[in-house]
């Protein structure tokens, strides 16, 4: 007993010096951490609350300016306002958005939904006018704010809408020009980094780096505003006329292949990213649709067979009649276009015609005569020589090649009949254009184009030359272009004339198949022609799609558009009249 005291003496020093070491190792512990934070890792933690505070944001490059031939504005950026939310910021949704809503016009209840899904950044209302935006911003809203955001706008609206296109809320080419040259228009984007504090307002000290964007280039395209305008109309009002589906314009210059107009109605409002009639269909027909060109394709046919000798103008086609069969009995079948028999709009008794008469009158069995004195394999290799079955090249997305496949077919005898007047074989308002502007170029084919030269940031330009070939002499395009003045003076496309010019042109009327593989009695109406018919200038082709019945004929529906808008053409480039020059 008399040995306990002193043992609890030591255990009282234990415990003190237990303590007093670990106060020592928690003070060397500290002043380790201290040490390795304030020295050995000082940069690593300095950096890491720098990025904390460092924001990082993108810097849109100026998208370029297209522009028509005379420096006309079809597209180009202004500066517009995004109003956007942090949500965890917003303390009621509801009354926010009905707020945003009521000023910039959209949706209230699709705004709370992103608010209340939202985890963090939430757009409200991105590219809307400043005005606008600064109208929500006095309202004082908790947790919304804005930004400055680039916009595209399109000066010209639906009018020139199928040459430029559209780009999305990006600035992202989606169609036309804006999609073919995105990657030369779009630039090159910047980039800006600054500190800022916790509650996201930068630091007026702090760090702040900025990276410029480059600007995106300038296109001037071949464009002629006041031809292109003119085209836009004549579609809108032969549209509301005809009540048709649809109707396309392209002019082209009749040398250089450069597009002077390509316009469409129904048109489509490029900002709203909507047709008039409602849709979302806003495809180019004029470089992606097919359908077979009648009568029009009779061009090709004559050509080839004044090309290689083996009719001229005045040789006389005997014993055309009112129709005619490829096939023993076909013109008893109920199926005569499929089976081999042909015929002419207006029935007329048999007679001796010459080529010249045929081509005047639009005989399609004194075309298919003609055609059947070709050497075999003839009259595709001209359609082919004009462009028809391959894309021309135009500066344009998703250019549609046509289709020859069925006259190419050695076992098929009705084919090349068929395609001699414009059947069974498939092209483009372009190629149509294209192959007419070869007659009126003395006989050279010429590449479409739509981009005549494109400007650098440092106003360096360059230039876009077309491809070109010849597909019939010369003296074969002469001839040629006096038939097509015949078929205006006094000959189906009469309603085509211009008082003043001397005009050439040729209609065509295709009848449309069927979903069960016959053909029906709605057509296509089109018209190709050029004018002034001695030195042609301009070539214009109209395609009017399924026109009511009384103007389902390309002379009746067709030539009176093509008429409007040659004559604003003419006008444009201020080419003389003929009564005057002469």
């Amino acid at each position: 007993m008399a040995g306990r005291p002193p043992i609890r003496r030591r255990t009282a020093r234990g415990r003190l010096v237990l303590f007093l070491f670990g106060l020592l190792s928690v003070w060397l512990g500290l002043g380790y951490r201290l040490f390795e934070v304030q020295v050995v890792r000082a940069d690593e933690y300095r950096e890491m609350g720098l990025n904390q505070r460092l924001t990082r944001e993108v810097l849109a490059p100026d998208r370029g300016t297209i522009f028509d031939r005379d420096g006309n504005p079809l597209a180009m950026t202004i500066d517009s306002q995004t109003l956007y939310a942090m949500s965890d910021e917003v303390e009621d949704p509801t009354f926010v958005a009905q707020q945003v809503a009521a000023v910039t016009g959209r949706d209230w209840r699709a705004l709370r939904e992103r608010l209340i899904q939202g985890d963090g950044f939430v757009y409200l209302a991105r590219q809307v006018e400043p005005e606008a935006a600064a109208k929500v911003l006095e309202l004082d809203l908790a947790g919304v704010y804005s930004l400055e955001e680039p916009k595209r706008v399109y000066p010209q609206g639906a009018v020139a809408a199928h040459v430029v296109g559209l780009v999305d809320v990006d600035g992202k080419g989606l169609e036309g020009l804006e999609y073919q040259y995105d990657e030369i228009l779009s630039g090159t984007p910047g980039e800006v980094v600054f500190e800022r504090d916790r509650r996201g307002i930068p630091i007026p000290q702090g760090l702040r780096h900025v990276i410029p964007p480059v600007p995106g280039d300038d296109l001037v395209t071949s464009v002629n505003l006041t031809i292109q305008y003119a085209a836009y109309q004549a579609c809108e009002e032969v549209r509301e006329e005809t009540d048709a589906r649809a109707c396309w314009v392209v002019a082209l210059h009749a040398e250089t292949g450069e597009v002077l107009a390509m316009a469409g109605a129904p048109g489509f409002d490029p900002e709203r990213r909507i047709a008039e009639d409602g849709s979302t269909h806003l495809t180019n027909f004029v470089v992606r649709g097919m359908y077979e060109p009648g009568s029009t394709q009779k061009l090709i046919t004559l050509a080839a067979a004044l090309d290689t000798g083996t009719v001229g103008v005045d040789t006389v086609i005997p014993q055309v009649s009112d129709r005619i069969e490829i096939n023993p009995g076909a013109c008893r079948s109920p199926d005569d276009d499929i089976f081999g028999c042909f015929g002419d709009f207006s029935p007329h008794e048999t007679v001796d015609m010459t080529v010249g008469e045929i081509f005047t009158r639009s005989s399609n069995v004194g075309t298919i005569k003609i055609a059947q004195r070709l050497p075999a394999g003839a009259l595709v290799d001209y359609m082919e020589r004009f462009g028809l079955g391959h894309p021309t090249g135009i500066d344009y997305s998703g250019e549609a090649p046509g289709l020859l496949d069925r006259p190419r077919d050695p076992h098929c005898n009705t084919c090349v009949p068929s395609a001699a007047i414009g059947y069974a074989v498939a092209v483009t308002p372009l190629q149509m254009a294209a192959a007419y502007a070869a007659i009126a170029n003395d006989g050279v084919w010429t590449s479409p184009s739509l981009v005549s030269s494109r400007i650098g940031i440092d106003g360096k330009v360059s230039s876009f030359q077309p491809q070109t070939r010849r597909v019939v002499e010369p003296e074969t395009a002469w001839v040629m272009r006096q038939l097509l003045a015949m078929v205006v003076s006094e000959g189906t496309g009469q309603l085509a004339s211009i008082p003043g010019y001397r005009v050439g042109g040729k209609t065509g009327t295709a009848n449309k198949l069927g979903d069960d593989g016959k053909y029906t009695d709605e057509t296509v109406a089109s018209f190709v022609g050029m004018a002034p018919i001695d030195d042609p200038k301009v070539v214009v082709a109209v395609v009017v799609d399924q026109p009511a019945y009384e103007y389902r004929t390309g002379g009746r529906a067709a030539a009176p558009v093509f008429a409007d808008v040659m004559e604003a053409a003419l006008h444009a480039l201020g080419v003389v009249p003929d009564a005057v020059s002469s």
